[in-house]
């Protein structure tokens, strides 16, 4: 059954799933659809057009679906759309998108932690955390699984890769390849996220071929035409491989190395 505290905000115009309990003053704005048992704590705002799948949840003070921070904006009706199972914590942004049309776009299962920030245009994967307090500009596109730690500010159009992982407190500039960890002011690669591989159930044979890769594009004095090539030449023909692969080839705002 629906729960709607007596202080909470509704627009007419919002649409509600079935069992979506919503708390104390909280704010749900027209254009937002909220899936079936989302939860929203205290004192949360949503703001439309945004769509979210079943079962998110919304900390106290997040504030999710607004305006974009863009001076590009001029009002237009763009869209935030969230899958399911995704955790707003508290205080956290998450901005729609710039232009009509266009969407900023979180996937399943998604835990953004408290203060942290997703601005207009970001497109982010599945299972993703976001640490306290880091910061994705405009257009960042983050793949499934990926951690960003805490105080991180990505640049406006990077991509960080599946399963890579970021320390905490590090300006990422440029483009962080799949699977791999970084850190360090300026920001580096420092080896293959192995633990966070194991995890999620990679077998060692995979590992081991994503390892192979590694060498040879990081330890090795070949430019990345040569390293590539010699990549596919040398590992097995893994997803895993052809990702990391991939990625590379299309990165427009060059690599962490």
């Amino acid at each position: 059954m629906t729960q709607i505290h007596p202080t909470a905000i509704i627009d007419p115009a919002a649409e509600l799933g079935t069992d979506v309990a919503i708390g104390p003053y909280c704010i749900v704005g027209g254009g937002v659809q909220l899936g079936d048992r989302c939860q929203l704590k205290s004192m949360v705002r949503l703001d439309g057009p945004s769509v979210f799948g079943p079962e998110c949840r919304f900390y106290h003070g997040a504030a999710v679906g607004g305006d974009p921070q863009d001076l590009k904006y001029c009002g237009a009706p763009s869209r935030l759309r969230a899958g399911a199972g995704n955790i707003f914590r508290e205080f956290c942004t998450v901005h729609r998108a710039t232009h009509e049309g266009e969407e900023t776009r979180l996937g399943d299962r998604n835990l953004v932690m408290a203060y942290a920030h997703v601005a207009h245009n970001c497109v982010l994967g599945d299972a993703i955390i976001l640490g306290n307090c880091a910061t994705l500009a405009g257009h960042v596109v983050v793949g499934d699984y990926a951690i960003i730690s805490g105080v991180t500010p990505v640049h406006q159009f990077v991509h960080v890769g599946a399963h890579a992982i970021i320390g905490g407190g590090c300006r990422v500039p440029k483009d962080v390849p799949p699977f791999v960890m970084a850190a360090g002011h300026p920001l580096a690669v420092h080896g293959l996220n192995v633990v966070g591989l194991q995890r999620r159930g990679f077998g060692p044979e995979t590992i081991a071929e994503l390892k192979q890769a590694y060498k040879i594009f990081f330890r090795s004095d070949l430019v990345v035409e040569q390293a590539l090539a010699r990549i596919r030449a040398e590992c097995r023909p893994l997803p895993e491989i052809e990702e990391f692969c991939r990625f590379i080839e299309s990165s427009e705002r060059g690599l962490t190395r």
